[in-house]
C-alpha cells in the first residue's frame, strides 16, 4: 500500500513511520505541517523546520505546508495537503496519535471524506512499554519542549534513556500524574537517529528558552553525518 506519514520529527510520528515500514508499505511521502501558532491544537511546533533535514536522513521525500494554526481552521489546511497526497497516489495516512481523541477523530474524518485510509498504529499503546521499546529499538530521542509540572528546565535537550524513563515513572508516582509518553502535551521530542535512518542528525548549535514553568530546546543549526563515523 502506498502510504504517507503525518510527520513532525518527534518520536510518535517516527514510530508511526517505523510501523508503516514494518507493515511492508511503500512510504511515498512524509507530510509536515508548519503551524505559525505555538499553541496549535493539532500540530507539533518546536524545531518543525528540521523535518526537511530528517527526511534526507531517512531518504524519504517530504511535502510541507503552512497553517496559521487556528483551532479547527487548521484542519482546512491539513485537508488540502491530504488531497494533494491522494492525487500523488497515496492510499493511507499514518499518524502518531496515542490517546488524543481530538487529534485522531479529526484525521479519521478528513481521511474518510477524501477517500484515504487512516492508520494510527500506536493508538492506546501502553506508555511505559512504548517508551522502553523506543529505546530498545535504538532510536535516539531528545526532549525539545516542556509544558508540565514536575519537568524542569534540565530536561530540555536531554536524551530519553532507560534511566530517564525511570525518572519519569518516579515523577508520575510522587510529583505529578504525567503521561509517560507525553500524550497530554507534557513534552515534545525530536528523533536524531534510529534503525530506519540512513544518516543521523548532529546538533551544532542550540539554545534553551525557559519562561516560568515551560520552555523549548531550540536547535539553531544541525547537520547530517554518516552513521559509520
Amino acid at each position: 500500500m502506498n502510504s504517507a506519514i503525518l510527520f513532525s520529527g518527534g518520536k510518535d510520528s517516527t514510530m508511526a513511520l517505523y510501523s508503516s515500514i514494518l507493515n511492508g508499505d511503500n512510504v511515498k511521502y512524509l507530510f509536515s505541517m508548519k503551524s505559525l501558532n505555538n499553541e496549535s491544537y493539532m500540530f507539533h511546533v518546536p524545531n518543525i523546520d528540521l523535518t526537511v533535514l530528517i527526511a534526507k536522513a531517512l531518504n524519504i521525500p517530504i511535502l510541507t505546508a503552512i497553517t496559521d494554526g487556528k483551532k479547527e481552521k487548521e484542519l482546512f489546511d491539513l485537508k488540502k495537503g491530504l488531497i494533494k497526497l491522494k492525487n500523488k497516489g497515496v492510499e493511507s495516512i499514518y499518524s502518531g496519535a496515542i490517546f488524543s481523541t481530538y487529534q485522531k477523530t479529526r484525521i479519521d474524518n478528513l481521511c474518510e471524506e477524501i477517500g484515504l485510509k487512516s492508520i494510527a498504529p500506536l493508538w492506546h499503546t501502553d506508555p511505559k512499554k512504548y517508551m522502553e521499546n523506543i529505546v530498545n529499538l535504538g532510536f535516539k530521542v531528545i526532549i525539545t519542549g516542556i509544558s508540565a509540572e514536575g519537568l524542569e528546565k534540565s530536561w530540555l535537550g536531554r536524551e530519553i534513556t532507560v534511566n530517564a524513563i525511570n525518572e519519569l515513572i518516579h515523577i508520575k508516582k510522587n510529583v505529578c500524574d504525567i503521561n509517560l509518553c507525553f500524550e497530554g502535551g507534557e513534552a515534545e521530542t525530536l528523533v536524531l537517529d534510529g534503525p530506519i535512518f540512513k544518516k543521523r542528525l548532529k546538533i551544532i548549535e542550540a539554545e534553551t528558552i525557559w519562561k516560568n514553568d515551560n520552555g523549548i530546546y531550540n536547535i539553531k543549526k544541525a547537520i547530517l553525518e554518516n552513521k559509520d563515523l
